[in-house]
């Protein structure tokens, strides 16, 4: 059972290869993420399946609102994992057990506020964004069970980043499977058994989160031999906490930025109709698995650079950031090829009309090739990060966002009217996206170069 144990305990990655280090530490963490996006991909395939295209894109709808609402919790598992991961790097028992505190008591509270302020704006939120009248009460409805569920979906987000701080990616990915498995048997049963619609896979995935996040605290609560998880810990430090937001916020800004640019956008995907919202929704579920890798790398990174920039190993952090970038651009190049050769068999899991496949298909080729730049954004992003500079990502992403991709998207569609097209041509949607991410990656090589990030650290 030795090596049982050792497959669950904290990675120390100021030791050993670099590169050995952080593949070991990302393969489970991309399976966990491949599990993660289960929860969204399984709710789009049972409502597309049993209920119906419309009931697709009620979901898909719903997705960038959700996003935006839950900036808080990906701020705070940020900030908590860069200076989990110092800390732990450092040696500091007592700083470490100070944060871990803190961030638990901060994710009640941002919990407490999503349930109450987001359950209240989700509706009229729908509403400005000309959600059509034949889907809005089901994006409603869905909108509201994860609201209201938001503590389970926030303290498995953020106690996991905990987790990976510390260089457990094992635990966290049992847990995951764990809760993917729940969430496909809930799915099922809500939906093709109770016939509970949309609204069904939103309860699934509440109660699957629930399980997840229950499994991590418990985790947390045995690794004593680290940390101390005591009651005298369970407040809010003010020291620990302003260091978990000043390092958040950016992070939650950048996912903000990025959320509400999803927004303004799915207001001009919305105006194309219910089958392109539907082609949208499958061409974003295959998205998500095909980022995967370059969210694992870059998450990889950051705790890479965390754990040596804590120990002072700042060689280790430059030497692991060129190794780690090989390997994500490696992965992605083989995620492009695949999707290129593949693509339309993974359409074809969410739907059986033949149009809304060739239109996913269409859209799916022009962001392939996209993948091989974010890999260079998540990776170098991630040692940035993992240093203590959360800032210059975020005016990257608002770089790419804000000036780049929504008036591209807009310009275009409007530059491609014509008596064929009276509103435009809706590809013009995804070469905006893809635009925005080949100039995203020279801006983070470009920012890396420079060197400023070094100078960041917290501890």
């Amino acid at each position: 059972m030795e090596w049982l144990k050792k497959l669950f305990a904290p990675v120390d990655m100021t030791v050993g290869r670099p590169w050995e280090d952080i593949l070991i530490f990302t393969v489970p963490m991309l399976i966990g993420n491949i599990a993660q996006q289960l929860y969204n991909t399984v709710d789009s395939v049972v409502v597309g399946k049993y209920v119906g295209d419309n009931a697709l894109a009620a979901v898909g709808s719903a997705g960038p609102i959700l996003n935006l609402l839950i900036v808080l919790f990906i701020g705070i598992s940020v900030g908590a994992s860069i200076m989990v991961s110092q800390y732990f790097g450092a040696r500091n028992r007592e700083d470490l057990s100070r944060t871990i505190g803190s961030c638990i008591v901060l994710t009640g509270l941002a919990s407490l506020f999503v349930m109450v302020v987001a359950t209240m704006l989700s509706r009229p939120l729908l509403v400005l964004l000309g959600t059509p009248d034949s889907i809005l009460d089901w994006c409603t409805s869905y909108l509201h069970i994860l609201f209201l569920g938001a503590a389970g979906m926030a303290y498995y987000n953020i106690l996991s980043g905990v987790l990976r701080g510390l260089g457990d990616s094992i635990s966290a990915l049992v847990y995951l499977i764990v809760a993917s498995v729940t969430n496909i048997v809930l799915d099922l049963v809500f939906v093709a058994q109770f016939k509970m619609g949309v609204a069904g896979v939103a309860l699934a995935t509440v109660i699957a989160q629930a399980v997840s996040a229950i499994l991590c605290l418990w985790k947390l609560a045995r690794m004593r031999d680290l940390f101390d998880m005591k009651w005298s810990y369970m407040r809010l430090s003010k020291m620990h906490t302003m260091n978990i937001i000043k390092l958040g916020v950016p992070s939650g800004v950048t996912q903000a930025i990025m959320s509400m640019a999803m927004l303004v956008v799915q207001s001009l995907t919305n105006s194309f109709g219910e089958q392109f919202i539907a082609a949208n929704v499958i061409v974003m579920r295959v998205d998500g698995f095909a980022m995967l890798p370059n969210f694992s790398f870059g998450t990889a990174m950051t705790t890479y650079a965390g754990q040596n920039i804590g120990a002072r190993a700042h060689d280790r952090v430059t030497q692991g950031a060129k190794q780690g970038t090989l390997m994500g651009l490696g992965v992605s190049a083989a995620i492009t090829a695949g999707i290129l050769l593949f693509g339309r068999s993974l359409m074809s899991i969410f739907t059986n009309t033949e149009a809304l496949v060739e239109m996913s298909m269409n859209m799916m080729r022009i962001l392939a090739v996209g993948y091989i730049a974010m890999a260079v954004i998540q990776c170098l992003s991630g040692v940035m990060r993992g240093a203590g500079d959360t800032m210059t990502p975020m005016w990257i992403s608002l770089v790419m966002t804000i000036i780049i991709r929504v008036p591209l998207a807009y310009g275009l569609v409007y530059l491609t009217r014509s008596t064929q097209f009276p509103q435009g041509r809706k590809e013009c949607i995804f070469v905006s996206l893809l635009i925005s991410w080949l100039i995203g990656a020279v801006m983070t090589a470009v920012c890396y170069k420079r060197g400023k990030w070094k100078e960041k650290a917290v501890s």
